[in-house]
């Protein structure tokens, strides 16, 4: 399968694998929230588009285009290419630089990049049927209130996955009893245990349970008591290939 990038300018933004690092995550102690293997998967599954240049948006907090102004740090002769404010009401647009096509059944959901927080401006997110579309999409950011916004160079504007969308009109969402289900009920009933065990002693500062810091089935992909056999398809770590040129 292969996601097909065509640059829509000279000299495009660069695509790359999602990375698994953040600020406010590096901030902690012990950098405590990397234990956390969903956020670790969701920073890594899809592709950040980098921003080419360092630039300020400040917003006004007016309804008109002109309320949002963009200066690069440098003069830039791409950069109207790459931002913009076209929609008004505080929308900060950006042209990914990208004209996508995915496999058919599959569309690109749009987003800022997971777990990636910036004060005064909220991501957009959007589902685009990329297995037929001739066009390219934008990329949308909402100001939160009136002040200024930065973006680096090299900081991801834009992060893009992809989705089989189609199929989930099909799914219908069914609520049950876990009682229904004895050996889920079971598993269920051992992890409590254990998690309301662990994190009494961890409230005692018991020495083991404070060198341990932190329990780590779900991490690791295992059960507590082994109540069942490790999940051998269980992913720790995702390695998403970069893009390459090919002519």
């Amino acid at each position: 399968m292969e996601l097909e990038c065509y640059p829509t300018t000279e000299r495009p933004p660069e695509i790359v694998p999602g990375r698994q690092e953040r600020a406010w995550m590096d901030h902690f102690a012990q950098r405590h929230p990397y234990r956390c293997l969903p956020l670790n998967m969701a920073n890594t599954s899809g592709w950040e588009i980098l921003s080419p240049v360092a630039f300020t948006a400040e917003w006004t907090g007016g309804l008109h285009q002109q309320d949002i102004k963009l200066t690069p740090d440098h003069p830039n002769p791409d950069f109207h290419r790459l931002a913009s404010s076209h929609f008004s009401h505080g929308v900060l647009t950006f042209h990914p630089g990208y004209l996508f096509r995915t496999p058919p059944g599959w569309s690109m959901w749009v987003m800022g990049p997971p777990n990636h927080v910036k004060d005064g401006i909220q991501a957009l997110s959007g589902v685009v049927e990329t297995d037929w579309l001739p066009f390219p999409f934008t990329m949308n950011w909402l100001f939160t209130r009136a002040g200024k916004v930065r973006w680096e160079k090299g900081e991801p504007f834009c992060f893009i996955t992809l989705l089989e969308d189609k199929t989930l009109h099909a799914i219908q969402p069914v609520i049950k009893r876990m009682d229904r289900d004895p050996e889920l009920r079971h598993q269920y009933d051992v992890w409590e245990k254990h998690r309301s065990e662990f994190n009494q002693r961890i409230f005692r500062q018991d020495p083991e349970a404070t060198k341990q810091a932190w329990q780590r089935y779900y991490f690791k992909g295992e059960f507590p008591e082994e109540v069942a056999p490790a999940r051998q398809d269980h992913v720790m770590k995702r390695r998403l290939k970069a893009p390459k040129w090919t002519r």
